[in-house]
């Protein structure tokens, strides 16, 4: 079993300590996510394992062997194509294909060379261990895993948007395979199709994997364990997130308790000291004093800083907060949002939910009335007061400082305004900070908190909680849950989700699906609606093989009467769907062409994923739980009838 051990790792940045002997280990299969607050050093100890960073102290030990897949946050890409891009991962391979083709290039000249010849099986010995005469192949299977098609990709790869570029940097980490994956907020950007997809496909990883990631949920789908870094300290968990909070809030209350103990221990042992010092029993005083100095002291468990608010009390609005009316909104030539109707009634929390690029952050705009609707009405109700909180904060003012937003906004004076900050992690010089300067979590504290001094009463959230660090999503979540308003949230974050809505609305495809629950409530009514299609497939095709075996084969000789009978019947009663063979026009050529392509790429795609459940099947983790299993059979039977139904398609394209 290959293992990465790290092994009293330390790192500073001048006077600031990041971490101090961190210890722990990566073997093959372990799924770890590193978790902690923002700024406790995740990214940086990621790449001092990595060897991007030198560490201060201690040492990573990696087998010779192991070969590392590393997903960084926000790397930029260049013009290459996205082919070329993911392609890059396999630098070596291309080198040594090079190197063959050098080498046979001198062996047509040299057929007899001894060295060439050694030279030539080691080349296609290597080829073949690393997989690279399949290297193309497999990083088509990856890329249209994660939702690529032919014509992306001919793209340049900076043309991509941000959720797109994740995947192509997920592309480049996974295709290779390699023993160990580092993955540094593998989630962001996201939709939540390609989360699931990306849980699949971990969870069937054979390789060990270490994941920096605030997404809760993913981490309870996918981690086999936890590490926590925070106050300088690692400290391992077994499980997933969940089970990861459990043991953590055992572990605090003991240790909690078992310095409280110590404590009292102390207190009453020097008072034992103090009162027989001098006396009869200054000799047992003394050995109490040495026991005392022996004693090794508990440090006293430290409590994280973090913010705490509750929204002020929300003013009463109308019953029907905001209508939206058969809207319809659109760019140029093409319809983004086509006859959307729904109602939001006071007091509600409805979380609007959809792929990337359907259209919910136009919608969003379309209330906010930034754009105004083709067709339809949008109607706020009376003494409703919106709050909105948007992706990318641009109702911060970059030029200031983070005190100047907050006094200029609200008429503060400097001891009001930072008194408010300070209940915002904004303490010290922090305050002076320029508002362009500060880190994607920063900003969306601060818009936090322009958003809790308005006291509106409804309140539009665009990913509020992206780049917030998970304790910080948690107050929030709290924060909302006790909310006396209305709250209309646009997010991708499920476990935060199913703790603040209590409504979702799905938009796709132009429309909206509703659901009367929270997220977990949503997914469950589309497995039960998955499975009600599948019994109704089975029953169709069952029926179907029962009206074959009753209906009988008409033979060769009948067969020939009946398509007779057929065409003379359609000619002889005039019918108008009867056509002339001169007069049945041909499909297009280049129709069918396209059409041929869609199915190409469907096909391989679904052939990946069929892969990757035949992995999952193999996993004697999913072997060994019986539901698990039941469901990756049932997903594997869908693939493969739809494989079948694609497959026909093609050789009747083909043909």
């Amino acid at each position: 079993m290959e293992r990465i051990r790290i092994i009293g790792l330390g790192k500073s940045f001048g006077i600031r300590e990041i971490f101090k002997d961190i210890s722990f280990e990566i073997k093959t299969g372990d799924r770890l996510g590193l978790v902690g607050p923002n700024g406790a050093g995740k990214s940086t100890l990621l790449k001092c394992i990595m060897g991007l960073e030198e560490p201060d102290a201690g040492q990573v030990v990696i087998d010779d062997a192991a070969s590392i897949g590393y997903l960084q946050q926000d790397i930029s890409l260049g013009n290459d194509s996205l082919e070329e891009e993911i392609q890059k991962a396999w630098r070596d391979v291309q080198h040594l294909e090079e190197q063959l083709q050098e080498v046979t290039a001198r062996l047509e000249k040299q057929p007899d060379n001894e060295r060439d010849l050694q030279r030539l099986a080691h080349l296609q010995e290597r080829l073949e261990w690393l997989g690279g005469y399949d290297y193309e192949a497999q990083s088509r299977r990856i890329a249209y895993g994660l939702g690529f098609t032919d014509e992306d990709l001919k793209k340049p790869a900076d043309e991509f948007s941000g959720g797109q570029k994740t995947r192509i940097n997920l592309a480049k980490a996974l295709v290779r395979r390699p023993e160990f994956l580092f993955l540094d907020e593998p989630t962001n950007h996201l939709d939540m199709d390609m989360l699931e997809w990306l849980e699949g496909y971990l969870s069937a990883y054979r390789g060990g994997i270490l994941i920096v990631s605030h997404d809760r949920y993913f981490l309870d789908r996918v981690a086999t364990g936890i590490v926590e870094l925070d106050h300088h300290k690692a400290t391992v968990y077994k499980g997933n997130y969940s089970r990861y909070l459990q043991l953590r809030d055992e572990r605090m209350k003991a240790a909690r308790t078992a310095y409280e103990k110590q404590q009292e221990y102390i207190r009453k042992t020097e008072e034992y000291i103090d009162k027989y010092r001098a006396g009869i029993k200054s000799k047992m005083a003394r050995g109490r004093q040495s026991q005392l100095n022996r004693l090794e002291r508990l440090e006293a468990p430290e409590a994280s800083q973090h913010l705490r608010f509750t929204f002020p009390p929300a003013a009463v609005s109308a019953d029907k907060v905001l209508v939206v009316e058969e809207v319809s909104v659109g760019y140029g030539n093409r319809d983004i949002i086509d006859d959307v109707s729904f109602t939001v009634r006071r007091g509600e929390a409805v979380g609007l939910i959809g792929p990337n690029g359907a259209g919910k952050s136009t919608l969003v705009k379309a209330i906010m009335g930034e754009l105004v609707p083709e067709i339809g009405f949008i109607d706020i109700g009376n003494r409703v007061q919106i709050g909105y909180f948007s992706q990318e904060h641009e109702e911060l003012h970059d030029h200031w400082t983070v005190l100047e937003e907050i006094m200029n906004n609200f008429n503060y004076s400097e001891e009001k305004a930072r008194n408010v900050l300070g209940m915002f992690l904004y303490r010290g010089d922090d305050v002076f900070k320029t508002v362009g300067d500060l880190s994607g979590g920063e900003r969306a504290r601060l818009a936090l908190l322009k958003l809790f001094l308005e006291g509106d009463n409804f309140l539009v959230l665009d990913e509020p909680t992206n780049h917030l660090d998970i304790p910080t999503r948690e107050v929030v979540e709290e924060a909302l849950q006790r909310f006396e308003g209305t709250c209309f949230v646009i997010s991708h974050d499920r476990y935060f989700l199913d703790k603040v809505a209590k409504r979702i609305l799905v938009l796709d495809e132009g429309k909206i699906t509703e659901y009367g629950g929270n997220f977990s409530y949503y997914k469950e009514k589309l497995h039960e609606q998955a499975e009600r299609e599948r019994l109704a497939n089975e029953e169709s095709e069952a029926g179907k093989k029962n009206h074959g075996a009753n209906s009988g084969t008409p033979t060769a000789d009948n067969a020939v009467g009946v398509k007779g009978a057929q065409t003379k019947s359609s000619v002889d009663t005039g019918s108008a769907e009867a056509t002339p063979a001169a007069e049945v026009k041909k499909p297009n050529a280049y129709m069918q062409a396209k059409r041929l392509t869609e199915i190409e790429t469907e096909i391989a795609r679904l052939e990946a994923t069929l892969k990757m459940y035949e992995v999952q099947v193999a996993n004697p983790e999913v072997q060994s739980d019986l539901e698990e299993m039941a469901q990756v059979a049932h997903a594997m039977e869908e693939v493969t009838t739809k494989l079948e139904t694609l497959y026909e398609q093609w050789e009747a394209l083909a043909e």
